[in-house]
Order: structure tokens, then sequence, then C-alpha cells
């Protein structure tokens, strides 16, 4: 969809450390234009150049008159790269006067790096189409009409393959799963080695690894697994001295999904094979009017200088960076936390802790490739962008770079994490053996820097991330988190929203303090010090993974500060810590710990922030080193939750518990205030339209709805009648009057392009629905909805409705008087219905269009008349076409107990708190259900044993609870069953073995 945009003329950056440089006298100026189709040497507004010609201008321009203030306007339309955009030192500005590469007033340039697929053809009358791409096209994504569509495929559940595997160091013999061998017995060899094995939670429940099979032995049935991804996941180094473990998945384990063969291809999926894209479109889908996105580049955009010489004055705004992919995960996925993965080596970032030893420093892990990416950087400025459809991560600075400024940016729809700051390398740059491991690995081109001497210049530094909001990320990597902060000094993350994140929000320092905690506290070292996360508002994160929170902390967080006698001054050393404040959290759906110190953490101040709904304990962690300060935060679960090893020096102090379901009164409303974006970006395109993710009890005269894109100006109704009085506190915030009898299904915020409509049927008199040159019609007598429609006679006059949900139907009217809407959905291609009846009869409140199969999301549909005398709308019905999923505790009261027992008050991260165990085999915990798949919650841990599973008394499965790493691992999914019939099914869990079982509830999923 083409937003417009709020430009930021002259962006300053006024963060500590970022304010510019005041000339000292008048500097000249220039302005360039650049646009899709542009040429030539001329930039000028008549005659734009390309981007590379405008880069050559400004250039140019700066030689003969350095300190001139130059800037570039991108005109609107796709700017396809045929290769990365590069900038170095060449094309830096002066202090005080940086070069701005802007979107021209009005326009949303996107800076593209894929090739629009044309030429398609049907296969025979499969229902698959294929075209022709450029020779050696890769590719770990495909776009259909600005979505992502995925890659053929199947969860093995729906394959039917059941049988069991038999693991090795090398493969899998599937002798005994028939249905398995007869499908690999029948794929060519070519075809094998293109599929790729998905383990969802297979190396931790915060992990997602990927393998990609290499080859199949028919008079074996045994299937090869590719190196070294299949040692990477199941045989990694272990290490001495661990807080935390980092485990092996057992070679025994299935993989959820079958991906990349075409033998799956489904409605909506695609394949690439060698010069030619397959896809096989929806019912709905006419193959020539879609608008197929192939993404070729890798790097979008690089900006690299060197530490002697960095690229320094440079801004970004107004400019949207899509269709970028990441193909090194094709060899393999090996996922240790964050994204961050194992690629050279089952002893890689082991340093000396593991024998043999691995490479050094401790945690140097391959990370995610960013889309856009800058190093050795100073004062730079990324204002007002978008990233949006890419495959990698969307946003990387490290090495060495200064003074950058990431403000007023959306991150949505990445595969990977949304902003990576810092490098896995650099901890300890002052350490010389270090150098060149720096260099090879948090640089695009070693070579380039091979002049710089690495010491403190290359520390990451005073870098401000503010106003951003950041959204449905890990779209294909689902351990990746919001923003991942690895090493750096005065980096203020402030004032952002993430929301529907599937695992942490924001994380600093991963895997850096697994060798770490309270008995051995220096055993890895870094540079961090003087780091701020405060007033960003999350919600609705953790709704993959697991075993995580908001912010989740590893590792030495300050530059320590010694008293004359040579002892640590714990006032100056905690101000050089981590400061957590201000932040508020809630919708924490699989969280341990909303504010999580784990492994070797220390020197952390967590003050003045809220956590509410949001997982069993509000802040605590696995062996920490400690010198915590929990003070004044609104908390509606517990502090200092430590299972697994006591911290030093932990302190609470002026806490205040509040409800798991807070009112208006139960936080501060100065604390909801200063949470979220700024009161200059909460109105901005970016900050995107109303949704509603939370609402207080409604037994009060007043409730506090929780979401984001609110506005002063955004309306709440109650029973469809607006209400006067609501309270903006803020763009994630609102409270709310309300009279006695409302329910939370009477209240809706915003309309029009505001709040979405969620799943149902609504009239055409909705509120929400924004009407162009269409009239009410009341008292008809035809059977329409509610008695009324709203009609147009002009041909171009439009319906519009902005709905969460995974499909839509327009109801309307079939009559002679008719002829043609135009429907097109998030600014699709339009399609034609025709709403004149075959038999020439009227036929009132019909459904004359239906869609299904959307991603889940807020969409929006316009409906437009194209030909007849009247086009008739009667309304809307929003529709959930996918699998929904529905938790329940293990209180609930449809679970019947035999020899299980109740416990409350725990801290392990269970949900709410309390599990039912069961000590004599034989114990049950039966559960009748209505869906189509049924998950099981528990806890792994080393005095547990076997369960035993039925579903509707059918052969008993043995599911192990012993975890491999032997660390309690709570609240985690210990057996998931899909695809069964949609109807009423009856599971049972029985204690087999073990001195416990533990039972934390299901999960049912319903179609």
């Amino acid at each position: 969809m083409n937003r417009v945009r709020l430009l930021l003329a002259g962006v300053v950056a006024t963060a500590a450390g970022l304010a510019p440089v005041q000339p000292t006298s008048a500097a000249t100026a220039a302005t360039f234009y650049a646009s899709p189709a542009g040429a030539g040497s001329a930039c000028t507004q008549a005659a734009p150049c390309s981007l590379t010609g405008a880069q050559g201008a400004v250039r140019a321009k700066l030689a003969a008159d350095p300190g001139a203030d130059v800037q570039v306007l991108l005109a609107d339309g796709t700017y396809r790269l045929s290769s990365p955009w590069k900038f170095t030192a060449a094309d830096s500005g002066s202090a005080g006067h940086p070069v701005v590469w802007r979107a021209a007033p009005g326009a949303a340039p996107v800076i593209s790096g894929a090739t629009r697929v044309t030429g398609w053809t049907q296969e025979g009358t499969s229902g698959v189409w294929s075209a022709p791409v450029p020779a050696g096209s890769q590719t770990r994504q495909v776009y259909v009409d600005g979505k992502k569509v995925p890659v053929a495929g199947a969860a093995l559940s729906d394959l039917g393959w059941t049988g069991s595997w038999t693991g090795s160091s090398s493969g899998y013999n599937i002798n005994t799963d028939a249905n398995a061998k007869a499908w690999f017995g029948a794929r060519t060899a070519a075809e094998v080695a293109r599929v790729e094995f998905d383990y969802p939670g297979g190396n931790g429940p915060w992990t997602e690894s990927r393998c990609p099979v290499a080859s199949y032995t028919a008079s074996t049935a045994t299937l090869t697994m590719a190196q070294p991804c299949w040692t990477n996941v199941t045989n990694r180094a272990a290490f001495s001295q661990g807080s935390g473990g980092l485990p092996s998945m057992s070679v025994n384990t299935k993989p959820a999904r079958i991906d990349n063969a075409r033998a799956l291809l489904s409605p909506g999926e695609w394949l690439l094979d060698g010069n030619r894209l397959y896809y096989q479109p929806e019912s709905w889908q006419q193959m020539q009017n879609l608008a197929v996105e192939l993404p070729r580049l890798e790097s979008l955009l690089q900006g690299a200088g060197t530490l002697a010489n960095p690229l320094h004055d440079v801004t970004f705004t107004g400019l949207q960076f899509s269709y970028a992919t990441w193909n090194d995960p094709s060899r393999g996925f090996s996922d240790v936390q964050s994204n961050l993965r194992i690629t050279e080596g089952r002893n890689q970032g082991m340093c000396n802790f593991a024998n043999p030893a691995g490479s050094c420093p401790w945690g140097a892990l391959t990370q995610p490739l960013a889309n856009v990416a800058f190093t050795a950087t100073t004062n730079l400025t990324l204002a007002g962008n978008r990233f949006v459809n890419l495959g990698g991560a969307g946003l990387s600075v490290m090495y060495g770079a200064r003074n950058t400024l990431i403000q007023g940016n959306e991150f949505t729809d990445i595969a990977s994490t949304a902003l990576l700051l810092g490098c896995t390398y650099d901890p300890t740059p002052t350490n010389a053996g270090e150098a060149q491991g720096i260099k090879d690995h948090c640089t695009p081109d070693p070579a380039a820097v091979s002049g710089d001497s690495v010491g403190l210049n290359e520390i990451l530094t005073n870098t401000t991330v503010s106003d951003n909001v950041i959204h449905h990320i890990g779209t294909d990597y689902s351990s990746a988190c919001g923003i991942t902060l690895l090493f750096s000094r005065g980096t203020k993350i402030t004032n952002n929203v993430l929301y529907d994140l599937p695992y942490t929000a924001i994380t600093a320092g991963v895997i850096q303090g697994h060798v770490d905690q309270a008995s051995t506290p220096q055993n890895s070292t870094n540079i961090n010090e003087s780091n701020t996360i405060s007033n960003n508002l999350f919600h609705d994160y953790m709704s993959v993974r697991s075993d995580g929170g908001a912010i989740y902390v590893e590792g030495h967080q300050a530059g320590y500060v010694n008293k004359s006698d040579g002892t640590i001054d714990p006032v100056a050393t905690l101000a050089k810590g981590l400061q957590v404040k201000g932040n508020v959290a809630f919708n924490g759906r699989n969280t341990n710990f909303t504010y999580y110190d784990d492994a070797g953490a220390e020197w952390i101040n967590w003050e003045g922030n809220v956590a509410f709904s949001a997982g069993g304990s509000a802040q605590g962690g696995c062996s920490p080193t400690g010198h915590f300060w929990i003070r004044n935060n609104y908390f509606s679960a517990g502090t200092q939750s430590y299972p697994c090893a006591q911290p030093v020096d932990s302190n609470a102090s002026g806490n205040v518990s509040i409800p798991a379901t807070p009112g208006p009164t139960s936080i501060p409303t100065s604390i909801l205030a200063a949470a979220g974006l700024t009161s200059a970006y909460v109105a901005q395109p970016n900050a995107g339209a109303p949704q509603v993710r939370y609402i207080s009890p409604t037994n009060a005269s007043q409730v506090l709805i929780g979401g984001h894109g609110f506005t002063s100006t955004t309306p709440v109704y109650v029973k469809n009648v607006r209400v006067t009085n609501v309270q903006f506190v803020s763009g994630g915030f609102l409270i709310v009057p309300i009279p006695s009898g409302t329910t939370t299904a009477d209240i809706r915020v915003g309309d029009g392009n505001g709040g979405p409509v969620t799943p149902g049927r609504i009239d055409n008199t909705d509120s929400r629905i924004l009407y162009s040159g269409f009239s009410q019609q009341s008292g008809r007598t035809y059977g329409d909805l509610n008695g009324d429609v709203h009609f147009a006679s002009a041909n171009g006059s439009t319906a519009t409705l902005t709905f969460t949900g995974t499909g839509i139907s327009v109801y309307g009217e079939q009559n002679t008087d008719q002829g043609n809407l135009g429907i097109s959905i998030d600014g699709g291609t339009q399609v034609t219905v025709n709403t004149v009846p075959s038999d020439g009869v009227r036929h009132a409140n019909v459904a004359v269009y239906t869609r299904t199969g959307l991603s889940a999301g807020t969409h929006t549909i316009v409906v437009t008349k194209l030909s007849g005398n009247y086009a008739v709308l009667d309304g809307f019905a929003v529709l959930n076409t996918g699998p929904t999923t529905t938790r329940m505790d293990n209180t609930d009261s449809r679970i019947a107990y035999s020899g299980f027992t109740l416990q409350s008050g725990r801290t392990f991260g269970d949900l709410n708190g309390d599990i039912h165990y069961a000590t004599t085999n034989g114990s049950t915990a039966t559960l009748t259900f209505t869906g189509t798949g049924i998950t099981v919650y528990g806890e792994q841990n080393t005095d547990q044993g076997n369960l035993g599973i039925t579903i509707d008394g059918g052969t008993q499965v043995t599911v192990n609870t012993v975890p491999t790493d032997g660390v309690r691992h709570a609240n985690v999914v210990v057996y998931t069953r899909t695809g069964l019939t949609a109807g009423t099914h009856t599971i049972v869990v029985t204690k087999l073995s073990g001195t416990y079982a533990v039972l934390d509830g299901f999960a049912v999923t319903s179609a």
C-alpha cells in the first residue's frame, strides 16, 4: 500500500552526543533528483538520475565545495537494484552538513532487490504455473501482491509419516515409516537434495533449527543429512563451567515439517527449480494479474567506511527497503539462540571452555546477515524509513559505528531480527589477538579494512534507537528478537513499540554469559557499559518460542569502577551498568521472566518498569552473576526468581504488586504515558492503525485499554455509541468511561482507517466502513440485514474497510439494474465481480465475494462501483479461516485428574505459577476437547521420566520428559498432535516412570 509520509525535513539528532556542529558560515546548498527510470548526469527535476548517477553528482559537488548542504530527492516508484547500493567514506557530508537522501514530497520510493517475474505459463491442467527467472537465481522468499508466500512443503503429520525414524551421526533410517519411504523413493536425487527439514524447539524451546537432506538410499531406506549442519545441530561440543545449556538435538528427533519439494506444492505456495519459478495460485487468484517478486540480492544498502576513514554525516529518510533475501540458511540453520548459529564447526565460539578448544572469543557465533548494513560510520541517521519484506535481518550497525540515530522507522515482515547492534566477535576489541577475527566477521570486506588498527575505536558507541515500530519479524526464523544488542557503549533504546513477535522483544548479550555465574563471574568479559533500555512498550511477544521475555539479558553489563582501596564502587559501577527503566510489557504468551537476567548477567538496574499478563515471574533468571537493583516497579508476578543458582547482591525495594488484569488506577498514568512512541511520532504513518490488545475488567466505571496506534483523536465506541471524555494516555493506552453492564465485546476502538474489524458479520451502517459516493437507504423489505443498504449510482464510488482476520466476505445484492464491482485487498490487483443475477431475480443480503487464506493480521478491502445503474453494499463478514489455538491452564475444570495434585506458588516459569503433579505410575489427566490439534504442556527435569499419551483410545505414544541438558525447563511443550479430524476428541496423559510427572495444561487448535 502506498503511504503518505511525514518527511523529516532537516533531521536533527538531539540525543546526547548527536547534536550537530553549528556551521561557522553559511553553506551552499544543492539538490539532486533521482527516479527509477533516471539516467545521465544532470540529476535535475526535469532530468533525474539513477541512484548511482545521483551518487556521482553528490561526490562531484562535495569535491568542489566541501561543507555544502546536499540532498537527493527520490521520486516515487521502485528502484530495482542490479547490485548492492554501496556507500563509502567518499559519500560523506561534513559536520553539521550531512548528505540527505530523502523521499521527494508525497513520494514513497522503494529500494528493491527483486525481479518482477513475468511470462507465466500453466503446467498442463495441474493448476501449477511456471515462469522463467534469471540464470543462477537463488532465494528463500517469494512475494505475491506484496505478501510473502510459503515455499512448497507440509507437516509430517499431514503427510501421514507416522512411523518411527532411527537417527545416527549421518542421518536417519526410515525403514519403519512406509509413507515416508514411498515418498522419498519416488523422488529424483536432485529433488531429494533440495529438501529441507524444520525442527522447532529442537535445540531448546527457544530455537528453530533447519537442516537440508543430502541424499536418500532406497535399498537401506537411509536419509543422509547435509553436513556440517547435521553435526552442528545434533553433536555440539560440550563446554565446562556452563551457567546455561546450549543443547544438542537428539539424532532421533523427527522434523516437524518438510519444505522445498515440488511434489508438495499446494495453493499459495512456490518452488524455485533451476531457472524456473513455480507457483500454484489460490482459487481466487488469476495468475496473469499477480505481481510476483523474486528477491535476488542479499544486500540492498551497504555503508562501509574504515576506522581511520569512516563514512560520516549521511542521512536516509522516507525510504522503503524491500525484497532482499538471505541464502546462507539453505546450507543449514543450526540455531543456538536469538538467530545466532553454528556454521564453522561444533566447537565454534567455545574458546577454551571446550575440549578441543573452539574459536575465540567465547560466544563468537555466526549472526544473521542484514539486508541494510553499516560499519565504520559516524553521524549516521536513519529516520522515517520502512524496512519491510526482507529475508535476513532488517538493519545492522557495528564495527566502530559512532553517533548513530535510528528513529521513527517501521520494521515489519522480516525473516530474521529487525535490528542488530554490534558483533559477536568483538566483546573485547582491545585484545590484539581478536583483531583479525573482528575484521573477518564484523565487516563486509576484510581486505578493505586490512589497514585498520583495532582497539577502543572499534566499539559501537552512542547509538540511539527511538520511536521505532517493530512487529511481525522472525517470520522465517522464529528465534529472532526484535532488537539484538551485542557489545556497545552509550546505547539508548528508548520509546519504541514492539509487538507480534515470535520470541524475545529486546535481547542484550546473547550467549556471552553462558560461562559466568556467581561462582565464576569473570570467565568471559566484554566492553559493555552505560547502555539504557527505557520507556519501550512491548505486547504480544513470545508468541511462538518459549524461554524468553520482554527484555532478556546475559553477561557483563558494566564497566567496573574501583574505590581507592581497590574494591568495586557499587554506586559508580551501577551508574555504568545497564539501565532498564520505565518499560511496559503485557501479553507475554510463553514468558518465563518478563525482565530476564539470565546466565552471567550482572550490574542491572530494573527500575520503574511494568509487567502484567506476562509470565510466571516478572524478574529473575537462571544462574545470573548478580548486582541487581529491582526498584519501584509495578508487577503482577514476583521478583528475584532464580531457580538455577542464586546471584550475589540482588536488591529489591519499593515494588508494587498489581493485578494480572490491571485497571486504570493500578499503574501510574505517568509511566504508561512515557512508554512507547513520543508525541511527535504517535500520529505518523509508521505508527500504524489502532489495534486493541488489552481491555481491563468491565466491572468498574472505566477501563484501561492497551494496544498500539492510538492518537488523541482515536474514537472509542460502546455499543456503537461514541464515548466522550476518553483520556488519551499515550499511543499505547486509553482510559475509557463505560456505563454499567458493558462487556468487552461492546467496546470498539477506531473507525475508518483506524481500528480494524475483528471476525464476525457487520452491517453496512457500521461506522468503520468508509464510504465515498454511497448513500444509505433504510426501511427496505427485500431481506437486507436490518432492512437497510448503502447504494451508489456513480462509477468510481467506493466502500473501504480495515479488518483483522484471514478472510473476508462482501455482502450485497444481485439484481438486473446492477453491474460489476471491483474488489481489491491491500492494494493488490482488482478483481471484477458481476452482480447481475443469471435468473433475472433480485437476491438480497447475499455474499457476492469471498476471499480466504489471507495471512493472519490486518488488511484493507476496497469495493468500487464499476458499471450498472446501482451498486449495493449490505456489509461484510470478517473470517478467521486459519487455525486458532486456545491455551488452558492445568487448573481448568475440564481436565479430569486421577492421582495428580495441584501445586501453586511455583517460581520456575509455569503458566500462572502452578502445575499438577503425580508421583504414582498410572496417574492420569484426561481432557475432552473439540478441535483438530492438541498440545500438552509440562516440564522437563532430571527427576521426571516418561509420559504415555493416547488420543481417542488409540495407540499410546511414549514421551520422555528428562532434559538432555540436565536443566529444568518449565511450561514447555512435551507433546503435539495435529491433523485430527474436526470434531470432539479425548486425550489421556499417563505417568509411566520417573519420580514425578508434571502437567501445566493444554492448547487446543481449531480449524
